[in-house]
């Protein structure tokens, strides 16, 4: 048992390696996250001006922000296996759950990395810090979280249609609503300095949807990935 447990992780960090070394290469997905979240936030800053924003609209522009950057890369784990052909070797020489957990864990890595880069942009250009950052790493670390595992069974989804881009957006936004009604509403208690007694609700809402939503893509994974 502990030496199937051991070569499955392997297995599992071999997927993602192989997905790590792939965008190194290209930097693709690094790219178009990066970019966008970049001109968002500069033409964002911008438009406001000398207009200091409230706690609820800074919370609502960041995660608009986080979501949309996503969008715009977090596809490319599946695309670019059918746009390169190794799909069909994937299938035939990985299961299905190993797959799926090498590619959440990269889309993971890609969203903290990009949850990095523009929480300090986000507060140096729109000269507001968050008042309890336990909150609000809190609400960041459970909504970065969600929305890996949500993105990595729709990208699958989406991976052999015609319109990709468009459609990964499209179906991505009511999945993810309620964790982006949750998210927002716990960077706005943490950005105004609020405890965890102020966002039970949202809290319970977001563990509750991130449990839903990862099992009920490994219950479905393999039966999407190999249609």
């Amino acid at each position: 048992m502990p030496d199937n447990s051991v070569n499955w992780a392997a297995k599992i960090l071999a997927v993602t390696r192989k997905d790590l070394v792939s965008e190194f290469r290209t930097r693709y997905a690094v790219n178009a996250v990066v970019m966008f979240a970049l001109v968002t936030l500069t033409v964002i800053s911008m438009s406001l001006g000398m207009m200091v924003p409230s706690t609820e609209l800074l919370a609502a522009l960041f995660w608009i922000i986080l979501f949309f950057a996503a969008m715009s890369g977090l596809a490319q784990v599946f695309i670019r296996e059918e746009e390169t052909g190794t799909a069909m070797i994937l299938k035939l020489s990985s299961p299905g759950l190993t797959i799926f957990f090498g590619k959440l864990l990269f889309n993971l890595l890609l969203l903290t990395t990009l949850a990095i880069l523009i929480v300090p942009l986000f507060i140096i250009l729109f000269h507001s810090s968050p008042n309890n950052w336990a909150v609000f790493l809190t609400g960041l670390a459970l909504g970065v979280a969600g929305l890996a595992g949500a993105t990595t069974i729709i990208a699958a989804i989406v991976a052999r249609a015609s319109i990709k881009g468009a459609l990964f957006t499209v179906l991505s936004f009511p999945v993810l609503a309620p964790l982006l009604i949750a998210v927002i509403e716990i960077s706005k208690v943490g950005l105004a300095g609020g405890g965890f007694g102020d966002i039970s609700a949202p809290l319970q809402l977001l563990v509750a949807y991130n449990v839903v939503m990862i099992t009920v893509s490994m219950m479905l994974f393999d039966f999407v990935w190999r249609q």
